[in-house]
Formats: structure tokens, C-alpha cells, sequence
């Protein structure tokens, strides 16, 4: 059989037999029409991804040059005359004809999207991650489409990585994925996932003092490097690990993960999104988290905030991911149009340092969260599904800084003063300022989460504020919530 590698060295293969693809140009259009996953490349498209910036004269009699030679070492039997079957015409280019299962890196994505039973994940899994022979498209990286693409096949490399090591803790395999998962977290450690499962492992090894120093590693890693604290998520694993939270139990882990399946089968209808960033590989990787969480559906993207308009307009989405900073039309701008339309999608805006005047602006806007593009996937998720059911999410960290940057400010356009509020009232108004959304809030307080919408309602309601996102504006204009609490 006929089969195309592209997880590793570049080859095209009958059986065991490596054929001959000819020099690196004529082997990237190969590559080229494999990445376009059996969809038509014009050949305008070609010449200008072959040759960025000036292509030469005879670029398309030379890309034809290329085609004859790998139909010839693709098809050797075919008589000359007779139409190719695997290195197609599609007018006005060419494509490339094969089943998934002749190409390993259409196999492999299929099995990273793949849902089932951890014992079948673990095994398919591991089955997929055995087809990386090497880098992906090394041998392209002069080319930007094949960094994009090698960039997208990387992460979803670490997510079958950590997908894998979740289905082993499933199964009771902690001791043994511990040495595996300190060298991934040792090759990515601003992966807030890497971290989470490693300390999982170690705890459910017996070994609690090194699963919270785990943590402790990872906080001194994120502070070091991006001048974050930990996550929402891993904070929370934390404070169970020092409360020995019985979730936390591998033995009483089925009856929750069998409501999980039942609350994930009640989800309501898909969440069409649309996806603004300037930066393709940031596009890619969203469409990565997207593809993999069932119930989000990728509608649209843009490239900045005039195209991110037009999109929205067209699409009318439930969802806008939008980049804070573009060239033509900033993320911020573009949203405040967006939102002033009638009906208009939630936004939710993405950053990976930010402006601290642009995310204080965006909050006034109205915008229904921050997240920082630094975040574990599960963190977009989280606030993707917050915007959804009306509530909204804003980064810990973010929130963190904005109040370090604004603390002591006054605006003219604030709300009234909290005079009049009581102690439960401020309660709710801190936590909200520490980004948690109305479930945590429920947990925390140890209230019913209806109860905690309706405060929020009726908190909003007095201070004459329309989005629970400018509650966080309110705190620290009031001086409420100082920098030091926070996060806390």
C-alpha cells in the first residue's frame, strides 16, 4: 500500500520500499498538498508558498516539472496517458487522493479527536503517538505554511501526551507515568496541564509532599517566566491535596466520572465561535482546542479587527475569541463595535501580557471575559462555557494586574459608592473580582448556585451596572479589593 509520512523525515512509501521524491522543491509540493488534507491547492497558491517573495520566471511550467516526476515515482505502473489517481488535477491546481490510513499524520490527528473509555484511550493513544518518528515537516522549515502546520502537529502531540497520561491515572498507572511526566513537564513547563497531571500522579503514588511541591515548582516557574500565578485550575487541586478531598481518590472516581458523562450528554446545543488573532499559529492552536472539545464549533476566523466585523456580521456566532492587539482595527475597538450592535455575540479577549488601559477599557465595554493565551486549554474551555450560560470569567492573573495597575485610580464615569451594601454583598463582590464564576462562588460559599446568580443580579441591579465584568471595575475603583488579595 501506498502511505505518506510526514511525522518525522518526509517520505512516501510502497510497503517497506522508500521511493525516490526527487530534490527539497519537488518533495515540498508533496508535503504542500498532504497538509491541505486532500483539498485542491491552486497553483497561483503554490508558486507563492514554494517561493515567498519572488518566485521565478518559469514557476509554473517548473511546479508542472515537479507533478510529472512524483506521479511517475507515486504511480510507477500507470501508462502514460492514463489519469493519475493519487496525485490528482483540480483545476486550478492539484490535490492529493489518499485514505487516512495511508498518511500518519491524518491517522494520528483522527486518534487525538477520538473519545472513548480510558483503557481505549490509553491504548489508541499510545498506538498514535508511536507513528512521530521526528519533528514534523523538518525538513520545510523555511517555509511558513510548514511551520504553521508543524506547529499544529506539535500541539496536538503534547495534547494526545496528556490526554494519554490522564486515561493511565484513570486507570491506576500513577507510579509508573511519574518519570514520564516530569520529562514533560521538564520539555513544556508553562504547560498548566503538564503540571496538574504530574502532581495528580505523584499524590495517587503516596507521595503528597512531592505532588505539592510539584506545585510549588510550577508557581515559582510561572512567576519566574511570565510573572503569573497558577491557575484556577491547579490552585484547586492544591487546596484539595492539603484538605485530602476525596475526588481526589482513584477509588471513588467512577461514580463522578459517570455523572460527567451524563452532565456532558445534557450540554446544550453547540457554541458556535469565532476565532480573531493575527498570528496563524495561535488560529491553529485554537482550532486545535476547539476540535477537541465536544459542543464548540468553529464558524469563522480573522485576521484583525475590521475582518473580525465583517465575520461576526456574516456568521452571527454565539462566541467571539478576539485578540486584544492586530494590526488595522485593534481587538478592543472591533469589540466595542461588535457589542454595539443589536444582539450581539458574547467577546471574550485573549492576551498574552496585554495593556493594562486596553483590558480596563475592554472590561467597561462589556466584553465577557479575559483569558491569557498562556492558559491551559481547559482554561479557554472554562470560560468559553462561562460566556455560554451567561456568566463570565476573567483571568485571576489578569484581574491581578489590573488591580496592581489601577489600584488608587478614580474614574470619572464610576459607579456610585458601595455605601449600602452589607457583608455578604462585598463577599460576593470580592470573589467575583477574583474571577470566579457563580459554580465557584457556590462552592466556596457553600450556597446553592441559583442563590449566587440571583445576589449578582440584584448587586448589579444596585449599583447600576450591567455586566457582572464591571463588578471588577467597581471593586478596585471603590478600593475594595487591594493587589494582595487577589488571587489569595
Amino acid at each position: 500500500m501506498l502511505t505518506f509520512r510526514a511525522l518525522g523525515p518526509f517520505q512516501a512509501c510502497h510497503g517497506d520500499t522508500v521511493l525516490d521524491l526527487g530534490g527539497q522543491r519537488q518533495m515540498a509540493v508533496l508535503a504542500r498538498l498532504l497538509v491541505a488534507g486532500g483539498r485542491a491547492v491552486p497553483v497561483s497558491m503554490l508558486i507563492d508558498e514554494l517561493w515567498p517573495g519572488e518566485p521565478p520566471a518559469q514557476a509554473l511550467s517548473t511546479i508542472q516539472g515537479y507533478v510529472s516526476r512524483l506521479r511517475r515515482a507515486l504511480e510507477p505502473g500507470r501508462a502514460p496517458r492514463e489519469e493519475a489517481e493519487v496525485l490528482v488535477s483540480a483545476p486550478p491546481g492539484y490535490a492529493l487522493r489518499a485514505g487516512t490510513e495511508q498518511v500518519d499524520s491524518w491517522r494520528f490527528e483522527n486518534a487525538v479527536k477520538t473519545e472513548g473509555e480510558p483503557s481505549a484511550v490509553w491504548e489508541l493513544l499510545g498506538h498514535a503517538l508511536a507513528l512521530w518518528r521526528g519533528p514534523a515537516l523538518a525538513e520545510f522549515s523555511d517555509l511558513p505554511w510548514a511551520v504553521t502546520e508543524a506547529g499544529r502537529l506539535e500541539e496536538l502531540r503534547l495534547i494526545a501526551v496528556e490526554r494519554r497520561a490522564d486515561a493511565g491515572l484513570m486507570l491506576g498507572q500513577s507510579g509508573a507515568l511519574v518519570a514520564d511526566l516530569e520529562a514533560h513537564v521538564s520539555a513544556h513547563p508553562l504547560r498548566e496541564e503538564a503540571w496538574r497531571l504530574l502532581a495528580l500522579a505523584l499524590y495517587r503514588s503516596g507521595r503528597q509532599g512531592d505532588a505539592l511541591g510539584a506545585l510549588r515548582r510550577a508557581r515559582m516557574t510561572l512567576r519566574e517566566e511570565l510573572g503569573l500565578d497558577l491557575g484556577a485550575t491547579l490552585q484547586r487541586l492544591e487546596s484539595d491535596m492539603l484538605s485530602h478531598a476525596a475526588h481526589l481518590d482513584l477509588r471513588k472516581e467512577a461514580a463522578p466520572h459517570r455523572e460527567s458523562v451524563s452532565a456532558r450528554a445534557a450540554e446544550p446545543a453547540a457554541l458556535r465561535v469565532v476565532v480573531v488573532d493575527d498570528q496563524a499559529l495561535v488560529r491553529t492552536g485554537l482550532r486545535v482546542v476547539l476540535d477537541s472539545e465536544p459542543g464548540l464549533h468553529l464558524v469563522g476566523e480573522a485576521e484583525d479587527g475590521e475582518q473580525a466585523i465583517a465575520v461576526v456580521r456574516e456568521t452571527s456566532p454565539d462566541l467571539v475569541l478576539m485578540d486584544i492587539q492586530m494590526p488595522r482595527l485593534d481587538g478592543l475597538t472591533a469589540a466595542r463595535r461588535i457589542l454595539s450592535d443589536e444582539a450581539p455575540p458574547k467577546v471574550i479577549m485573549m492576551t498574552t501580557f496585554g495593556t493594562d488601559d486596553n483590558l480596563y477599557a475592554a472590561l467597561r465595554a462589556g466584553v465577557s471575559g479575559f483569558v491569557l493565551k498562556t492558559s491551559a486549554p481547559e482554561q479557554l474551555i472554562t470560560a468559553m462555557r462561562a460566556a455560554q450560560a451567561g456568566d463570565a470569567l476573567i483571568d485571576p492573573a489578569v484581574t491581578t494586574r489590573l488591580i496592581a495597575a489601577f489600584a488608587g485610580r478614580t474614574n470619572p464615569s464610576a459607579p456610585p459608592g458601595l455605601a449600602g451594601l452589607g457583608d455578604t454583598e462585598l463577599d460576593l463582590m470580592k470573589l467575583i473580582a477574583r474571577g470566579l464564576t457563580n459554580r465557584q462562588i457556590s462552592a466556596t460559599l457553600a450556597i446553592s448556585e441559583r442563590s449566587v446568580a440571583q445576589a449578582v443580579t440584584k448587586l448589579l441591579d444596585h449599583l447600576g451596572l450591567f455586566d457582572r465584568a464591571q463588578l471588577v471595575v467597581a471593586a478596585y475603583e471603590s478600593g475594595l479589593v487591594n493587589p494582595g488579595d487577589v488571587g489569595r
